[in-house]
């Protein structure tokens, strides 16, 4: 059976072959990860979520709480804005240090960069290595010990992380380009700035500004996430309300955890609309 399927089909057997390396690969996993979805059907259990999701509704609307929401859903957008600004700061200047594109030697080599070049890149590539390897969530942790609870810890954690991740996927946008009329800019003798400015920058923009939006919104939800740690936020607006019990205000701040995941998409497709 097996001979006849793969006469017909000559990707049948790495197919299989493949499946059987991903189940032999995910059940040691599965087992290690104390995975069991039946506690989820266990009779206390059922009781106490449902209880808990019986209080979703009606959604919580009493004005001291709406005006507590809109404070932390500002205090949210706050810390991703502000997380995203300072980014940007170490990211840009990191990724052109990082990236080959403006390489002078790779211009006069037909795209190959002398050993000495590639070698002066490493340590700016190593940098971004440490900056996305810790989670903004370990970074938060860091700093509310270092700095104290509040959206600074969140600010700062968002910073250090998405720093490293942009620097290393615009880097990776300056070389994917045509890198032709950055080369002749610098065979003409222009300065590595003015090749990146009209020779990298326009045919990359659009995907940077793409990308950069949706880091825009990761940072949005991973500000979420870290005020739980205390880092300020609807998360830890949240966590009080989920330990009080409180499924209507929960259900509320979810709600408005949707609206704004959805307004990054928004204005990262009209932003990306405008450059086409």
């Amino acid at each position: 059976m097996l001979n006849a399927r793969h006469a017909t089909d000559p990707a049948a057997l790495p197919r299989l072959m493949l499946t059987i390396a991903a189940v032999a690969l995910l059940w040691p996993g599965v087992m290690l990860s104390e995975l069991n979805p039946l506690v989820l059907f266990d009779e206390d259990n059922r009781r106490t979520m449902g209880g808990f999701l019986a209080g979703f509704w009606p959604l919580a609307h009493d004005p001291e709480f709406l005006r507590l929401l809109g404070r932390a859903t500002l205090e949210t957008l706050a810390i991703a804005t502000a997380g995203m600004a300072l980014a940007l700061l170490i990211a840009l200047p990191a990724s052109l240090l990082a990236s080959r594109a403006l390489s002078r030697s790779a211009a006069s080599r037909e795209g190959r960069p002398a050993w000495w070049s590639q070698a002066l890149r490493w340590p700016a590539r190593a940098v971004l290595i440490v900056l996305r390897s810790v989670p903004e969530i370990v970074w938060a942790l860091l700093f509310v010990r270092a700095v104290g609870l509040g959206p600074t810890a969140g600010v700062l954690a968002i910073a250090i992380a998405y720093s490293g991740m942009l620097g290393k996927v615009y880097a990776e946008i300056y070389e994917s380009v045509d890198p032709l009329p950055a080369r002749a800019l610098l065979g003409a003798g222009s300065s590595r700035l003015a090749a990146f400015l009209y020779g990298v920058l326009p045919q990359a923009a659009a995907e940077m500004l793409s990308y950069g939006v949706y880091r825009w919104e990761c940072g949005i939800r991973a500000s979420v996430v870290m005020g739980f740690v205390g880092a300020g936020g609807l998360g830890q607006q949240m966590d009080l309300s989920m330990r009080m019990f409180a499924g209507a205000e929960v259900a509320s701040m979810l709600v408005t955890f949707l609206v704004l995941v959805l307004l990054a998409d928004l204005i990262s497709r009209a932003l990306r609309w405008g450059l086409a």
